[in-house]
């Protein structure tokens, strides 16, 4: 009989064991005072995607390159232009012309979507590129 009552003690001594363990990680799981709780539900997730959303609107997201021989003696498409706008369509086309002898940088301009400047049909098409 004292075969059966000692493995069922140790038995009982480790599960008490565990239980303990057990019931601290889940105490520091939880948020301590001044802390703000986890969001329990959809829409405390959707809240706080909603607010990254907002909170990246005004990053150059939309990126578009164009490659092109500006001049038909030089090849290999040096010349480029490139367009960096947010999600409102705000931002910069960057232009540089490459010839045989020198190279031109340009910029201009861009808001919503369009400039007061004129744009080379090349810088037109990398701002179509990265509205898409």
């Amino acid at each position: 009989m004292l075969f059966a009552v000692i493995p069922a003690l140790v038995l009982a001594v480790v599960a008490v064991v565990f239980s303990v363990v057990a019931m601290r990680r889940t105490a520091s799981l939880r948020p301590r005072s001044g802390q703000t709780p986890l969001p329990e539900d959809m829409v405390g997730l959707r809240r706080e995607v909603a607010a990254l959303q907002a909170a990246t609107q005004g990053a150059l997201r939309h990126l578009a390159v164009v490659r092109y021989d500006a001049f038909g003696d030089v090849g290999g498409h040096l010349s480029w232009s490139v367009a960096l706008l947010d999600d409102a369509g705000d931002g910069v086309v960057l232009t540089s012309i490459h010839g045989r002898s020198e190279a031109r940088t340009y910029a201009k301009s861009i808001a919503s979507w369009s400039s007061e400047q004129q744009l080379s049909p090349e810088e037109e098409e990398a701002v179509a590129h990265a509205r898409a």
